[in-house]
């Protein structure tokens, strides 16, 4: 699992999934392309929808949609409004307190338990 440390509030400092904002009319798979280039660096093509979650964001809720991404080309560098990028094994994942927002918890438990045994 690739994570990014954020450089800007909310929750500066904490580990993050990389992603973002949709442009109004853009497609979110369009925009999970573009957005993770921006803060990593890497070209990746989804694999599958891991699923859907409300978050609170900066006074309003947010709809995040979460995919599982494979990386088609590039090198891995902090982009964007992110200061740290680190790749995390099953075992390895932040606690927790790391982490930049509550959804995250269950989101990387749902990776974890598909991955612990890979």
């Amino acid at each position: 699992m690739l994570l990014g440390r954020r450089a800007l509030d909310p929750s500066a400092g904490l580990w993050d999934i990389p992603g973002g904002f949709l442009d109004e009319t853009e497609h979110p798979l369009e925009a999970l392309k573009r957005e993770f280039l921006e803060e990593t660096g890497l070209e990746v093509e989804p694999v599958e929808f891991l699923g859907s979650w409300m978050q609170g964001y900066d006074g309003r809720t947010v709809l995040c949609l979460t995919w599982i991404v494979r990386r088609v080309a590039g090198e891995p560098h902090a982009g964007d409004d992110l200061t740290e990028l680190r790749w995390f094994g099953p075992g390895e994942l932040p606690a927790p307190e790391e982490l930049a927002f509550e959804t995250f918890v269950e989101i990387l438990a749902l990776w974890r338990a598909r991955h612990q045994n890979a």
